[in-house]
C-alpha cells in the first residue's frame, strides 16, 4: 500500500503512513488478478455523530491512491456503494453522511457530480451542512481547521499531491465551474490544504449511483482520473 502512495504524494513517510493506517477502521484494496499485487487502495473511518439535536452517522475517507494503469476503474466506487447501502439500510431514518477531505480537485467531483445535498456548494446550497463539517473536522482534526476560510492546513510540509497529479490548467478551470470553485475554496491545495467537504447520502443518492453507472455517463473531468474514492472491504481489479 505504502508502495503505491508514495509513487504519487510528496512529504510522505512509512512511519506516518503507518500511523495513519492504525487509526482508521477499514480499507478498501484493488488488487490484479494474475499478481494479486495491491495498485490502489481506501481507508475509512466510520463514526457516530451528535450535532446539536441532531444524531447522525458518518463515512470519513481517508488516503485513496490508486496507480495510473488503472485510472478510470469503477472498482473502488462499486465498493463504496455497497458499504454505505449497508450502513443506510441499517438504520434508514437515521441520516448518514460522507465526509471527506479533498486535496484535489478530482475528489471533489466525485462529491459534486454524484450528490443531491453537500456542502460548500458552488451555489451556496445546503449551508445547514456545515456545522457537520465543522464537527468532524475539529473531531478528526483538533487544531488544524481554520473556520473563516474553511480550509485544513496542516502546515508547511504536509503531504500534497505530486506536481504532475491532479493539476488544474487554465483550460479546465475554465470550462469545469465545478473545478473553478475548488481552487477559489482552498487556493492553497498544491502544498497540500484541504477543502473539507459532507455529502448527505439518501436513498435517492444511492439509486442515483446505480442509474449513472449503469449508463457509464461521466463528465469530461471525470475521464481525467486522479486517486479519489472511499471504501472498506477487498476488492479485485476487473
Amino acid at each position: 500500500m505504502y508502495d503505491v502512495f508514495r509513487q504519487y504524494y510528496a512529504y510522505t513517510d512509512m512511519d506516518s503512513f503507518i500511523r495513519d493506517l492504525n487509526g482508521k477502521h477499514g480499507a478498501i484494496l484493488i488488487r490484479t488478478r494474475g499478481e494479486n499485487r495491491v495498485v490502489g487502495f481506501s481507508t475509512i473511518v466510520s463514526l457516530d455523530m451528535a450535532i446539536g439535536r441532531m444524531r447522525a452517522r458518518g463515512v470519513f475517507s481517508g488516503d485513496t491512491i490508486i496507480e495510473r494503469e488503472y485510472w478510470g476503474t469503477r472498482t473502488l466506487q462499486i465498493a463504496f456503494f455497497l458499504y454505505v447501502l449497508k450502513e443506510k439500510l441499517r438504520k434508514p431514518f437515521r441520516p448518514l453522511f460522507w465526509l471527506l477531505i479533498s486535496k484535489g480537485y478530482k475528489t471533489f467531483l466525485l462529491l459534486a457530480n454524484n450528490f443531491h445535498q453537500y456542502y460548500p456548494h458552488p451555489d451556496g446550497d445546503c449551508p445547514e451542512l456545515a456545522p457537520v463539517v465543522r464537527h468532524y473536522c475539529e473531531r478528526l482534526f483538533p487544531g488544524h481547521y481554520d473556520p473563516d476560510t474553511g480550509v485544513l492546513d496542516f502546515g508547511e510540509n504536509a503531504q500534497h499531491l505530486k506536481e504532475d497529479v491532479a493539476s488544474i490548467t487554465p483550460e479546465l478551470r475554465q470550462q469545469v465551474p465545478k473545478v473553478r470553485f475548488f481552487e477559489e475554496r482552498n487556493p492553497t491545495w498544491r502544498r497540500g490544504t484541504e477543502l473539507p467537504c459532507v455529502g448527505e447520502i439518501t436513498l435517492k443518492t444511492l439509486m442515483g449511483f446505480v442509474l449513472k453507472a449503469g449508463r457509464g455517463g461521466r463528465s469530461r473531468a471525470d475521464r481525467q482520473p486522479i486517486p479519489a474514492t472511499p471504501g472498506t472491504s477487498p476488492a479485485r481489479q476487473a
